[in-house]
């Protein structure tokens, strides 16, 4: 090969991951920042101070609502993109998180239930929500309550349970339009749970739909789902983070779990990929930690699943390192979710 030629594949490689890296964000997710509330979902001042250290560092941190229009739209993104997202509207945010996001000047979100803003102890007040939102935080939509949003009443008809639940988003947005003057019509999940009728209908509405399975997002995602990485509790130690932080989403498609919810274990898990950055033969699949056993024809994957018999969130994460980037992994998240045989779902 000439000098002419290398010049020229070394241009057309390095535009290509730039074209790659733009069409890629990360969602990051907490909950508390406090060293007093639930560790599960906590992560300390300290801690918290030190993640955003890092971004600073290393990565560009945008507004989500940048983010999502920018994927939509198939503007570019700058590489490495993250989203600093917060789930509950607890007070501890205003006290602990806000003045560390201030500091380094990073945009965020917090998704919260209206009714429960300045009537709980522990949330926000509408008063310290309008000083956030005059300081660039953005405010969206986590229902009524902070309820299993899957949860039928009793002798509730499946119908009735969805239009239910349509009403209870649509009155909490409409409060937050009250409130601050604007719906950006992003909705959070609570608990990260959804169904196929419930994600569809929202979307038919026009809102964007937040959950909490792992994984990167991109202009294919889909956004009546997108994934989040949880950054609290297990999740908040900065050297598995950080990897996640950099994530790519993984072009996968055809996937055959269609529907999150579960009533008994599905024995398999197939889905195609495109293979363009990443090798099908490279992808890892886990399940509770243990690495699944696939099968591989061409561009299409065969998982097959470890029996899940208690009721509760349980999710397969799928990695595969980039070819162009050795440093940075694609990610795929199948969430499923399974009630009590009474039909209740577990906090």
């Amino acid at each position: 090969m000439d000098i002419k030629s290398i010049v020229l594949s070394i241009t057309f490689t390095l535009f290509s991951i730039q074209l790659w890296a733009q069409d890629n964000a990360v969602i990051l997710v907490y909950h508390h920042v406090s060293n007093s509330t639930p560790p599960v979902t906590s992560v300390s001042p300290d801690t918290f101070k030190e993640h955003m250290r890092y971004l600073d560092q290393h990565h560009k941190v945008l507004p989500l609502q940048q983010v999502i229009e920018s994927l939509q739209n198939n503007r570019p993104l700058p590489d490495k993109a993250v989203v600093i997202t917060f789930d509950d509207g607890y007070k501890n945010i205003y006290e602990n998180a806000h003045p560390i996001l201030r500091e380094f000047g990073f945009p965020y979100t917090i998704f919260v239930n209206p009714p429960l803003i300045g009537k709980a102890h522990y949330q926000l007040d509408w008063k310290q929500v309008q000083e956030m939102a005059s300081q660039g935080v953005s405010f969206a939509n986590h229902g009524n309550q902070h309820t299993h949003m899957l949860t039928r009443e009793k002798n509730e008809t499946e119908q009735a349970w969805l239009q239910r639940s349509i009403e209870d988003v649509q009155q909490a947005e409409q409060q937050l339009l009250a409130k601050l003057g604007y719906s950006l019509k992003y909705f959070a999940y609570p608990y990260g749970e959804f169904n196929n009728k419930l994600k569809n209908s929202l979307a038919d509405l026009g809102y964007i739909g937040f959950a909490q399975h792992s994984g990167a997002i991109s202009s294919f995602s889909d956004f009546s789902a997108l994934p989040r990485f949880p950054a609290a509790g297990i999740y908040s130690n900065l050297k598995t983070l950080k990897i996640k932080m950099s994530a790519l989403a993984m072009p996968v498609s055809e996937v055959s779990q269609q529907d999150p919810v579960i009533t008994s274990s599905p024995q398999k898990l197939a889905f195609n990929v495109k293979d363009e950055d990443l090798r099908p033969s490279q992808i890892n699949c886990f399940q509770n930690n243990e690495v699944l056993p696939k099968e591989i024809n061409q561009e299409h994957i065969t998982l097959s699943i470890k029996t899940i018999d208690k009721a509760g969130r349980h999710r397969i994460n799928c990695t595969a390192v980039s070819k162009q980037d050795s440093s940075r992994y694609y990610w795929f998240s199948q969430p499923f979710l399974m009630a009590t045989p009474q039909g209740q779902w577990l906090d």
